[in-house]
C-alpha cells in the first residue's frame, strides 16, 4: 500500500516518507480555496459578511458550510457515475440534480458539509481575479507561500503520475470545486505557513480558526470535540489537544493534513494512504504531530 508522510516544524520538513510523490489533495483543496478567498477579502475585493448578489448567504456561510446549499456527495447517482468511470456531468445537470436553488435551511441556522458551496467559492475567486482556478490559486496562495509543484488537475491525463490507489481512471472534474494535486510535503508546508500568518493577517487567521461546534465524538474517527472554521476542520482529539487542518478522501485514497494548536511549538503533519479509511489517516497525522 502506498503511504506518504511529512512532518514540519518552524517551516522545515523534519520527517518524511515518499513525501515528494504527487498525490490528490482532495478536500484539502477547500483550505486552499478558503485562503484564496481571504486574500481577496484582505485586498478589499470580497467581503466576508455581506450577502452575495441576489443570494441570502455570505462568503463566511459558504466557507463554514452554513449556507444551506446541498451536497452532491449525497447523491447515489453521483457515486454510481464515478464508479463507472463516466465523464463529469455538466454543472447545469449537477445543480438540477441537487436542487441547488432550494436551500436546506436559512443561511447561518444550520450546518451541512457542502461541496456545492465550495464550487460557489471557486466561481467567486475566478470571477474576482479574471483567471481560471489554477492560475488564481498559484497567484493568490501557492506562489506567496513558496509552494512550487501543486496544481489543479482538470483532465484524466493530469493524474497520470499521481498516486491514485485503485482509482486509475478517475476524472478530476468530478471534484467541482477543483482538485489540487501535489506532494504531501507541500501540503504540510502550505498549512504550516498559512496558519503562521505568512499569507494573511493574524486577524484573518483568527477568522479561519473561529469554530462552529459540531456534535461529537465522531464514530470511527479520532475527533472528541469536532468543529469547523473557514475551510478548516478544527477540534480536540484527546488530552485536550487541539488541531486544525483538513481531511480529504476520494476513490482509492485519503489524505489528512493538520497543525497542532496546543503546546509551545506547533507541528504540522500530512499523511496520505492508498485506502479510504479517513479515521486511520487522521489518527496517523495526529500521531505524527
Amino acid at each position: 500500500m502506498v503511504e506518504c508522510l511529512a512532518v514540519v516544524e518552524r517551516g522545515v520538513v523534519i520527517s518524511a516518507q515518499d513525501a515528494t510523490r504527487p498525490v490528490p489533495w482532495w478536500s484539502f483543496t477547500k483550505t486552499v480555496l478558503a485562503a484564496a478567498a481571504l486574500v481577496l477579502v484582505r485586498d478589499g475585493t470580497l467581503t466576508l459578511d455581506d450577502p452575495l448578489p441576489e443570494k441570502p448567504y455570505t462568503l463566511r456561510h459558504l466557507l463554514q458550510h452554513r449556507s444551506g446549499l446541498a451536497n452532491y456527495g449525497d447523491l447515489a447517482a453521483y457515486h454510481e457515475a464515478v464508479a463507472r468511470g463516466d465523464d463529469p456531468w455538466p454543472v447545469t445537470v449537477l445543480l438540477a440534480r441537487t436542487s441547488a436553488e432550494h436551500l436546506r435551511y436559512p443561511p447561518g441556522e444550520g450546518w451541512d458539509y457542502s461541496n456545492i458551496g465550495y464550487w460557489v467559492v471557486r466561481r467567486l475567486v475566478e470571477d474576482a481575479t479574471g483567471q481560471d482556478l489554477d492560475a488564481a490559486l498559484r497567484r493568490l496562495v501557492l506562489q506567496p507561500l513558496g509552494i512550487a509543484s501543486a496544481r489543479i488537475a482538470s483532465r484524466r491525463a493530469d493524474l497520470g503520475s499521481v498516486a491514485m490507489g485503485k482509482a486509475g481512471t478517475y476524472h478530476p472534474g468530478w471534484v467541482y470545486h477543483g482538485l489540487l494535486i501535489g506532494p504531501v510535503e507541500e501540503a504540510a508546508l502550505l498549512l504550516d505557513r498559512l496558519l503562521s500568518g505568512e499569507l494573511i493577517s493574524p486577524c484573518l487567521v483568527n477568522e479561519m480558526l473561529r469554530v462552529h461546534p459540531l456534535p461529537g465524538p465522531v464514530h470511527d474517527r479520532p475527533w472528541l470535540v469536532p468543529g469547523y472554521g473557514l475551510g478548516l476542520m478544527i477540534g480536540e482529539i484527546g488530552s485536550r489537544k487541539r488541531v486544525a487542518g483538513h481531511t480529504g478522501g476520494g476513490p482509492g485514497s485519503t489524505i489528512a493534513i493538520y497543525r497542532s494548536l496546543s503546546g509551545r511549538l506547533p507541528r504540522t503533519a500530512a499523511f496520505f494512504t492508498a485506502g479510504e479509511e479517513q479515521g486511520r489517516a487522521e489518527a496517523e497525522a495526529f500521531r505524527l504531530m
